[in-house]
């Protein structure tokens, strides 16, 4: 009886152990699970998005690149290896904040060092927040040659969203040049200045068709029968619900979307939810990212078009175009109807109207600071320099450094940039935002705004008249390490001892790109409590290229040791590690 107990006892201990060393050997594959770790060869190709062939630049061969897909807290390792041969490199990682690895963000000439031609460079971070966000170039114009993705990430399991669907797709805008990035970088950079003018096509997940039917168009350049020209199809079944995830990458247009016949219901904006709200037509700006909810809910006997058009710009690129396909009617049968034709492009009020609409969802009200420590008011202006066109902020047009400014300041080498700080205002009394301003002429620098760690920091945005007559342009503007609190819009100039007043303190959406309206100004709050250094730009490729742009520096006494691997430009060539 004894020895039976004995044999009981062990069999149960054994088993015992053999539960535990599951548990354990699970355990460890749910955390090697969470690491998702890409290998990306970045690397020019001949491509035809809208049947005209040039050179992308492509990841793995594709552009758009792949969807980086995971789950809230997961870590992201991408190896990047530039295959450029003649240029330098750099990935920004859209909407991740990048808390604890600053050196990540992507940004050249801010965070890192290029990625020199046949290097290979791994960026490692953690996705710490569910929602949409995006992927793109960081260097130079490349972002407009194709370097770019999408990041979707999703809840931990068993978490549930303010909203439901049956199905989850995506889709990134984008506008796309005939000319490569050089002519256009050169164009901006020379004294006799020339303007990247308005692209050829709109993209619609990488897909557009030019017409190459125009007499002066090469026919050996430009095949309207390519299948990378096919134009993009979204395949849906009657009665479903979609989520469908809308990320903008445009390099100068912002664009209204919309899919015909179809409501659709916005729950998300760069990774908040939203107070949902419904559209006919989405506008949306270059840097931004939102999830709408569309019902199949038409006759299904047909397709319908999904259509992007230009808007706050006088353009003659045609609309983007692409098909919103009911199962089971051919994906490339075109609907019978004629597309959209799009709000008017120079009629603000709606556009001012879905910005103002754009709050928290009610569950999810992440409350702002009601005081702020400093107020900056950065004046957007299309000034000369030298005899140079550039864009400014408070008369000051933004030059990047030859060593970046996360290693300057934490490796003490402050004679690598300017030391005087930018202006925290303009001349508010008397600068004239309605016209031309008498005096066009401003100064460059690459000094930045140094912040007190954990002080919260007010930013408005003040639009104003370009250089040319009765012209004012919408400016999105993209902070990087951050989420922003939106405290309110207006039209005109900025009251600082009224509009204040009118903040809205109840349900404000928290993003990280916003719009500026013409001839209006946009309010910001946010917490300076990411130790790093942090752009806050412009995200017309163009405009940044010029000038428009800043950068933050918070807390740079708490971010840990720098890998050398970012390293190896400027004054940072001695403490590189190849």
């Amino acid at each position: 009886m004894v020895e039976h107990n004995f044999h009981q006892q062990s069999h149960s201990f054994v088993k015992l152990v053999i539960f535990l060393c599951l548990l354990f050997l699970s355990a460890n594959i749910s955390v090697e699970a969470r690491i998702h770790h890409y290998e990306w060869e970045v690397k020019y190709e001949y491509k035809s998005p809208d049947c005209f062939k040039k050179l992308s630049i492509s990841i793995n061969g594709k552009t758009p690149g792949p969807t980086i897909v995971a789950q809230q807290g997961d870590t992201i390792v991408v190896e990047v290896k530039n295959s450029l041969l003649t240029e330098n490199l750099a990935i920004h990682w859209h909407g991740i904040r990048q808390i604890g690895t600053p050196w990540a963000d992507g940004t050249e000439g801010v965070t890192q060092c290029p990625i020199v031609p046949g290097d290979t460079f791994v960026y490692k971070f953690v996705v710490d927040r569910a929602g949409t966000y995006l992927y793109h170039a960081h260097y130079g114009m490349q972002r407009q040659a194709g370097l770019q993705g999408m990041i979707r990430v999703s809840l931990p399991d068993g978490v549930l969203e303010p909203f439901s669907y049956d199905h989850d797709k995506s889709i990134l805008l984008t506008d796309w040049y005939h000319k490569s990035t050089y002519e256009q970088a050169t164009g901006l950079a020379s004294l006799a200045f020339s303007w990247v003018g308005e692209p050829q096509s709109i993209l619609i997940h990488g897909r557009g068709r030019f017409n190459c039917s125009i007499p002066s168009i090469d026919p050996t350049l430009c095949n309207a029968t390519n299948p990378q020209c096919t134009p993009y199809s979204m395949t849906v079944v009657s009665g479903k619900t979609y989520r469908l995830r809308i990320g903008s990458l445009t390099a100068l247009s912002a664009l209204s979307f919309e899919i015909e016949g179809h409501n659709m219901t916005v729950v998300e904006a760069d990774g908040h939810y939203v107070e949902p709200f419904v559209v006919q037509n989405l506008f949306i700006y270059s840097g931004e990212t939102y999830s709408v909810l569309i019902k199949a809910d038409q006759d299904p006997s047909r397709n319908y078009w999904a259509s992007t058009k230009v808007v706050s710009r006088n353009s003659t690129t045609p609309n983007g175009l692409g098909i919103f396909n009911y199962y089971p009617n051919h994906p490339r049968r075109y609907p019978p109807t004629i597309p959209p034709s799009g709000p008017r492009w120079d009629d603000v009020a709606p556009r001012m109207a879905q910005s103002v609409a754009i709050k928290s969802h009610k569950d999810f009200i992440h409350a702002p600071p009601l005081t702020s420590d400093r107020v900056i008011v950065m004046l957007n202006t299309q000034n000369m320099v030298n005899g140079y066109v550039r864009w400014s902020v408070n008369n000051v047009s933004f030059n990047m450094p030859h060593t970046p400014y996360l290693i300057a300041l934490k490796h003490n080498l402050l004679h690598a940039f300017d030391q005087t700080p930018p202006p925290d205002n303009y001349d508010q009394k008397n600068y004239d935002i309605f016209n031309i301003a008498p005096n066009v002429n401003a100064t460059t620098s690459n000094s930045i705004y140094r912040l007190k760690f954990n002080t919260t920091v007010d930013i408005i945005l003040q639009n104003a008249n370009t250089k040319n007559p009765n012209n004012s342009e919408t400016h999105p503007w993209h902070l990087h390490g951050h989420d922003f609190w939106v405290m309110g819009y207006g039209n005109g100039k900025f009251n600082q001892s009224i509009d204040p007043k009118n903040y809205n303190f109840v349900n404000p959406i928290m993003k990280n790109t916003i719009p500026v309206h013409p001839y209006g100004w946009t309010a910001l709050r946010f917490r300076a409590d990411n130790p790093g250094v942090w752009a806050f730009h412009c995200h017309i490729e163009s405009h940044f290229f010029m000038g428009m742009g800043v950068v933050f520096e918070e807390g740079i006494e708490k971010v840990g040791k720098l890998p050398t691997s970012i390293m190896g430009c400027g004054e940072s060539k001695r403490f590189h590690r190849p």
